[in-house]
């Protein structure tokens, strides 16, 4: 299983761990073992455990709302972005 960051405000998953993995939502940013989330912090963000997400979840590509995982309409694929920028 997994667990899911999900900026409050939009319900977009920003990041996936493993469930054995500790995060610390914190009033000033979230703390996890290898890096530090400035931007998002305890009051706006919500973390979701025991979850599975799609097999090809990326950053910002779906919306979680604690039950239910939604495609982002809005997404666009990194990789599309740079092959366009060459």
């Amino acid at each position: 299983m997994k667990k899911t960051i999900v900026e409050t405000a939009t319900g977009l998953s920003k990041y996936i761990f493993d469930d054995a993995v500790e995060v610390t939502l914190t009033a000033n940013n979230i703390v996890t073992p290898d890096f530090i989330i400035g931007d998002l912090n305890a009051t706006n963000a919500t973390l979701h455990e025991n979850v599975t997400p799609p097999e090809d979840w990326q950053g910002n590509r779906y919306t979680f709302d604690g039950t239910t995982w939604t495609a982002n309409p809005d997404w666009v694929d990194p990789a599309t972005l740079e092959e366009e920028q060459l």
